[in-house]
């Protein structure tokens, strides 16, 4: 949020260096990003906490002038002379702006115009240069007359892009003033968090300023009763022009209208426009501009309706004064707003109505029948309060985001409603003239609740670690507008009713406390060691053993991936083939999905990895991914579905990476999947892992396993099945690649993984490797081989693996060679070549004993 310091001038007095009241704003919780100067001296020491950009005026070649003749250029069309008084001489100043053409040639103004100028000499910015380009004014001869000076555009002093005109100030400006003096500046960026939305105004900063440097806070007067006790011959009607009807107290608890009637629609004064700019709204007319400065200053969004427009309206009805209505739109219902855009409504948008129609958005903006139009005379003004839940989802479902929705989306008290019209008729009144009604019409049917919060010095103690008194915890209250009661030791406090963001109970606590820590100072609570007894350190077995799969998983050389856990049925029937048997389980649905694509909860985790992997595959040459995640089935015994655990695997392309040495980049295959799941498993301790056919549809057949760990199964995994490819968009470069996945049952891997395990000291003895090809039967598993040949060689067998298979017309027909290698390995003692072949006899005995398995010549 843009903040003019002058503008907080009219809130508090501000007599402490911008860079430290920038500080002080951010140590508790407002923070100032950035410090715009515009034309005040920058400090030289610079800002702990904001940075600081701008330009400095100077004070004696930057002043006010005034105008009294517009005459032509002698030898130009498009530039014109002006008659100049700087408050110490006359000048005649040359220049090209447009909105100086209208009284050219017209003689001595009747009424002389204000203008910035700029003597020579002077710095500004180059009014006609991209960014903010530095130039000096120097004497120059343009089209035969002499320029040494110049009236300035709002450009070149720094406080807006605008440059097609110059800077046209209000009658009230005296030449030879300082301009610094009469326009300058300072703009601070504050970030405004949701807990700090009652800050998203002037007042409300003004109010926090105000508590952090102890000053005193000006309340600036407001319209309504007032005005009319100072000028009774304003008073045209009294409360009777409108009647208010509210449909649904829960999204609009407080509603007011007030009226002024023979307004003149004209442009607001400079200063005001000025404000508005730098508070980085655009000035439109003194109406609108009345609306937007109100709910700039105290923070109620206000929205002017044309009094005239709503009474022709009910030309028709039975009603016979206006009738306004706040109701939630009715199926189908339209309403163009004032952007222009005719917007379809959904059922939870809250509409201003009269008997005839929709009026405005709640809220957000104002529909365009009955926009504010150079004719109006009558102003019909609105200010209310609405549901903040409500108000962002209609914003976020109309793609219409506003200052008014920014406020009201973050929650606006509906105390503010009243005060908001009233300032705002005061400032109408100011700008346009006109009669203003003494009443309001004013319906609040749910006033919030105000809670009250005990609080004492052993809870301030406790929380924040420091000492204050019941008095000074009052007090600091206090600054804060909190009505406040002491007994004994206890102060009872209620939250000003500008405030919503005080909650009961312990919450309510916890705000209070927040705010003594904020006025107090985060910078002046001490550190000291935690005083209460730390709680028991329970750990989280099935996390930390979650982590360590996907500690193993990325050693690896795999990616994690996070899915969307929302798809559609029809999204993951993909994973399996067109004429296979479908997931015939149902599926648990969303009442409110945020898109049609994510309509159920998944009942694959594999089918997400399946969906990245076909994106990604575009970008990347190599894929090996996984995610660890839940799937949801639906349950017979609740309403909330069952959430099953899963690991799912993806890999595909060359088994090297690139390197600038070479990779190996020939394509994995089925058994660089089995090895990583062994590896996966082996450094998980899990026990009596095999591996046997399946007969999972995902995968090729031939070309699929499952895994098991004794009798348990854990997941299946294989290549992917030819017709499963085919139902996604794989690119050309992964036509011969084979995909390789896995899916894997978390929960039981999981609860196989042991608390505890054996560790093997390091080996003294050095082993002996030796190679074994056995010709077996064709149909026999490998790993059913190497589980005899470690059965049969005991501890002595430290490792078997198998790194060849062969097929061929010298080992006969329905046979296969199986090559392990086998290492040997004693932990006391060195074994002989006799030892060696003692245990190698009896492993080929057993084997072709139990499996028929022959020792390949």
């Amino acid at each position: 949020m843009k903040v003019p310091i002058s503008w907080l001038k009219d809130f508090v007095d501000i007599d402490i260096p911008i860079p430290d009241l920038a500080h002080q704003m951010t140590m508790a919780g407002l923070e100032v990003e950035e410090v715009h100067f515009i034309g005040l001296p920058i400090p030289k020491e610079g800002s702990r906490d904001a940075s600081l950009i701008g330009i400095e005026w100077d004070r004696e070649k930057l002043v006010v002038a005034s105008i009294s003749e517009v005459m032509p250029h002698p030898n130009a069309d498009r530039l014109v002379l002006c008659k100049l008084f700087d408050g110490q001489q006359e000048h005649v100043v040359l220049t090209g702006a447009p909105n100086l053409f209208e009284f050219k040639g017209k003689g001595p103004l009747p009424i002389p115009l204000k203008v910035a100028y700029a003597k020579e000499g002077a710095q500004i910015y180059d009014g006609h240069a991209d960014g903010q380009v530095l130039v000096t004014l120097k004497r120059a001869k343009i089209r035969g007359v002499e320029s040494y000076s110049m009236v300035c555009s709002e450009k070149e002093l720094g406080i807006s892009e605008e440059h097609e005109g110059i800077i046209i100030l209000d009658e009230t400006a005296t030449a030879g003033t300082p301009l610094v003096d009469y326009l300058g500046d300072a703009v601070m960026e504050v970030s405004i968090l949701p807990s700090t939305a009652r800050c998203a105004n002037m007042l409300g900063l003004a109010r926090e300023i105000a508590a952090l440097t102890g000053k005193s806070l000006k309340q600036t007067a407001v319209s309504g009763q007032q005005l009319a006790k100072d000028h009774p011959e304003t008073i045209a009607d009294r409360g009777d022009f409108a009647e208010i009807e509210i449909t649904k107290p829960e999204l609009n608890p407080r509603f007011v209208l007030g009226l002024i009637r023979d307004i003149e629609i004209r442009p607001s004064p400079y200063k005001t426009q000025l404000r508005l700019k730098l508070a980085g709204m655009r000035p439109i007319n003194n109406i609108v501009d009345a609306t937007n400065y109100a709910m700039l200053e105290i923070g109620e969004p206000l929205h002017a309706f044309d009094y005239d427009v709503l009474v022709g309206r009910i030309a028709a009805s039975p009603y016979k004064k206006v009738h306004i209505i706040t109701r939630t739109a009715k199926p189908g219902e339209k309403l163009t707003t004032l952007d222009g855009v005719d917007r379809v409504l959904d059922e939870s948008t809250v509409l201003v109505c009269d008997s005839v129609g929709p009026l405005s958005i709640a809220g957000i903006m104002g529909g365009a029948e009955s926009e504010i139009s150079p004719n109006t005379k009558t102003i019909l003004l609105e200010g209310a309060a609405w549901n903040f839940i409500n108000i962002r989802k209609t914003a976020n479902a109309q793609n219409l985001p506003s200052e008014a929705s920014y406020r009201f989306s973050r929650g606006v008290h509906p105390a503010m409603a009243d005060r908001g019209v009233r300032r705002g008729l005061e400032l109408m009144h100011a700008w346009a003239d006109g009669n203003v009604a003494s009443g309001l019409v004013d319906v609040y049917p749910l006033p919030p609740a105000q809670p009250e919060i005990q609080v004492g010095p052993r809870d301030v103690k406790r929380w924040l670690g420091i000492d204050l008194s019941a008095e000074e915890i009052a007090e600091v209250l206090r600054r804060v507008e909190f009505k406040v009661q002491l007994s004994a030791d206890t102060v009872t406090a209620v939250a000003p009713d500008h405030r919503l963001d005080i909650g009961e109970g312990v919450t309510g606590k916890a705000d209070v406390i927040e705010e003594i820590a904020r006025i107090y100072g985060y910078d002046r609570i001490p550190e000291t060691r935690l005083a209460d007894r730390l709680p028991p350190q329970i750990g989280n077995p099935v996390l930390e053993k979650e982590e360590r799969v996907r500690d193993l998983l990325v050693v690896q050389g795999l990616q994690e991936i996070i899915s969307y856990r929302f798809t559609t049925p029809e999204r993951e029937a993909r994973r399996l083939p067109a004429d296979s048997t479908a997931d015939d389980k149902p599926y648990v649905r969303l009442a409110n999905p945020i898109s049609s694509d994510k309509a159920v909860m998944r009942h694959s985790v594999l089918a997400s990895v399946l969906e990245s992997a076909d994106h990604n595959a575009r970008l990347r040459e190599r894929l090996a991914l996984f995610e660890i995640g839940p799937i949801f089935l639906s349950s017979e015994q609740g309403d909330l579905p069952d959430e099953l655990q899963r690991l799912a695997i993806l890999l595909a392309g060359p088994r090297g990476l690139p390197a600038w040495q070479g990779a190996d980049n020939s394509r994995m295959d089925f058994y660089d999947l089995k090895g990583l799941l062994a590896s996966l498993l082996d450094g998980l301790h899990i026990p009596d892992i095999h591996y046997e056919p399946a007969t999972n549809p995902t995968f090729h057949p031939g070309k699929r396993a499952r895994i098991l760990s004794g009798d348990k199964q854990l997941g299946v995994f294989g290549e992917l099945h030819p017709q499963v490819r085919e139902r996604y968009d794989w690119p050309v470069s992964f036509a011969h690649t084979p995909i390789l996945a896995a899916d894997l049952d978390m929960d039981a891997i999981l609860a196989l993984v042991p608390s505890l395990y054996e560790v093997s000291s390091v080996p003294e003895f050095p082993p002996v490797l030796e190679d074994l090809a056995l010709v077996v039967d064709e149909n026999l598993p490998a790993e059913r081989v190497a589980d005899l040949i470690r059965q049969t060689g005991g501890k002595v067998v430290s490792a078997v693996r198998l790194f060849d298979v062969y097929r061929g017309e010298k080992i006969g027909s329905g046979k296969k060679s199986l090559a392990y290698s086998i290492t040997y390995q004693a932990a006391d003692k060195t074994l002989s070549d006799k030892d060696v072949a003692g245990i190698r006899t009896h492993i080929l005995r057993r084997l072709e004993h139990e499996l028929g398995a022959l020792l390949r010549s």
